[in-house]
């Protein structure tokens, strides 16, 4: 089966990217893009591409995050940290108030609009999924369980992660408490780690929103 979902915490990269559209965009795509090919895109999508890697790196090596993830191990083995991914981002639109000055909704919309004003340049695997992505409003159907479910059986169907939606979500419920408050540790870390080694000034809810009239250009 084609890996067609390879990423599941869509919407804590786009957070993370601040509010430069290259960066988001790169960051967006950056498990999609293997190697040394990131050098085929322009410089911001470029540095993208990187900031992505260095948030995968910093998660996958935080000790919250490995020892949360081991809640998901039995159902999903080495993939346990792909769901807790996930589940994370659960917790982010379920709490995006406490992060962000712009509105989940309109944060979503903006971001569709990025990406298909930029759609000629994504990578193949990303032009297939992103319609449904968009008509699904996947980035907010994450502060719903139910969209948590759905996710993780549709990329079930697509990769070898394993078909074990009710598990995970078993799991979200019984460990809600735990999980909640691991998560709003990590994020102070994440937030402070990447605008410390990458320059990049975060969103907050007292912070000045940009002017509204910002536009959304192919990059």
């Amino acid at each position: 089966m084609p890996n067609i979902f390879l990423q599941m915490n869509f919407l804590a990269h786009l957070y993370l990217s601040g509010e430069d559209e290259g960066l988001k965009l790169g960051n967006f795509i950056g498990d999609y893009i293997k190697g040394s090919k990131y050098l085929n895109y322009p410089p911001n999508i470029q540095k993208g591409i990187i900031l992505h890697r260095r948030i995968d790196s910093y998660t996958d090596n935080h000790r919250l995050f490995r020892e949360a993830s081991k809640l998901f191990r039995q159902g999903y083995g080495r993939y346990s940290g792909i769901v807790l991914d996930l589940v994370f981002d659960h917790f982010l639109a379920l709490n995006w108030g406490e992060y962000s000055y712009y509105k989940l909704r309109d944060f979503v919309n903006n971001t569709h609009k990025l990406l298909l004003a930029n759609f000629r340049i994504l990578p193949l695997r990303v032009k297939k999924f992103l319609p449904v992505f968009i008509y699904n409003r996947r980035l907010e159907s994450y502060s719903t369980k139910q969209g948590i479910y759905r996710a993780l059986e549709l990329m079930s169907r697509y990769t070898s992660l394993p078909r074990n939606p009710d598990y995970a979500v078993s799991i979200l419920k019984k460990e809600n408490t735990a999980l909640k408050e691991t998560f709003f540790l990590f994020m102070t870390d994440i937030i402070n780690y990447v605008e410390s080694e990458s320059a990049i000034k975060i969103s907050r809810p007292g912070d000045r929103k940009p002017n509204s009239g910002t536009s959304f250009h192919a990059v």
